[in-house]
């Protein structure tokens, strides 16, 4: 049975405090302090850790982050999952690309991120308390939003969600129990080469949940597994696919994920007239308990999503993928319902 690799440090009595003498380290690039058990306060002079490019906090008790922080002009990633006591995100510096703050179960606010521009990864998962993401929707180079059971901000995050965030999405995680009536709603979809349009994305959804009881095997992983894409010529597998589902929800309720695969990728790149692209759960699976409730598959051909101007005066039928994908998201109602 999978345990969980840092129970031990986690559950010992001893706690630190985060020394004042590592703002001395001017010349530092990264600094992995993960399950240093420290607890408090961290000291408010980070911004003299001038050179950090890279900053793990993960698994430690400290309960809130210095102002500072936002003076780390070259930080790239901050990773601090199962920190369990942190309340609030302080500004955090533009020139940050990851931000992954998972299982953060006492996080509550999320200063405004429309000042991170370089930020591509976004993780929230089971961060239940957390009511707002401000700024989300200008994050135009965001590729990977995982926010799996953060049910509190679960509406209002879909209600910001724009064109220009969802343009070069790749993967993303949140509560929900539907995808939009234009995609496929069969697990199965036929492809068929069009005149002078090639074939430049496959986007799949699914809506996925987890039996009562989260299984042991899942509880400190950080994906989903057993869902697969297979790519079929005259019924004949020519390719497989696990798709990439981060963020393991604390709770037994309905997730919708969309993965987005390019032209380059093998599930596009071997498609051929006649083939066929199928969503299923692996037979037999990894781990008991997954539970695939829904699937849908969008082929997006050129020009299908290319336009970058303003569409909100266009017919629907004319708006590219990423624009419609924002009207759903700005309309969707929460309800319990798989349509």
């Amino acid at each position: 049975m999978k345990k969980d690799p840092l129970e031990y440090l986690r559950t010992q009595d001893q706690l630190v405090v985060f020394p004042h003498s590592f703002s001395k380290l001017s010349l530092l690039e990264e600094l992995n302090a993960r399950a240093w058990r420290i607890s408090g306060k961290i000291p408010d002079d980070f911004e003299k850790l001038s050179s950090l490019e890279i900053l793990d906090l993960g698994h430690n008790n400290f309960s809130s982050l210095p102002s500072s922080l936002c003076g780390l002009s070259l930080l790239r990633k901050l990773l601090m999952p199962h920190c369990e006591e942190l309340k609030s995100l302080p500004p955090l510096p533009p020139s940050l690309e990851e931000l992954d703050v998972s299982n953060c179960f006492g996080l509550e606010i999320i200063s405004d991120v429309s000042g991170l521009e370089r930020l591509t990864l976004l993780n929230i998962t089971n961060c239940e308390k957390v009511v707002d993401i401000p700024g989300i929707e200008c994050l135009k180079f965001l590729k990977r939003l995982y926010m799996s059971s953060c049910k509190a901000c679960s509406l209002t995050v879909k209600r910001r969600l724009s064109k220009v965030c969802l343009r070069n999405i790749r993967n993303l995680s949140m509560p929900g129990s539907k995808f939009p009536d234009w995609f496929s709603q069969e697990n199965v979809v036929h492809f068929s080469e069009q005149n002078n349009r090639a074939i430049k994305a496959v986007i799949v959804s699914v809506v996925v949940s987890l039996d009562r009881e989260i299984p042991e095997d899942l509880r400190y992983s950080p994906l989903i597994p057993d869902i697969q894409a297979i790519v079929l010529d005259q019924n004949i597998p020519i390719h497989s696919t696990t798709l990439y589902l981060r963020g393991v929800p604390k709770i037994n309720e309905d997730q919708i994920h969309i993965c987005r695969y390019s032209n380059i990728q093998p599930l596009v790149s071997m498609l051929k007239d006649g083939c066929k692209i199928q969503v299923r759960k692996r037979n037999p699976p990894v781990i008991e308990g997954i539970q695939l409730k829904k699937s849908g598959i969008l082929l997006v051909f050129e020009d299908d999503d290319d336009y970058g101007g303003n569409e909100e005066s266009l017919d629907e039928s004319q708006q590219s993928v990423s624009q419609k994908l924002a009207n759903f998201f700005n309309s969707y109602e929460e309800d319990n319902q798989v349509c």
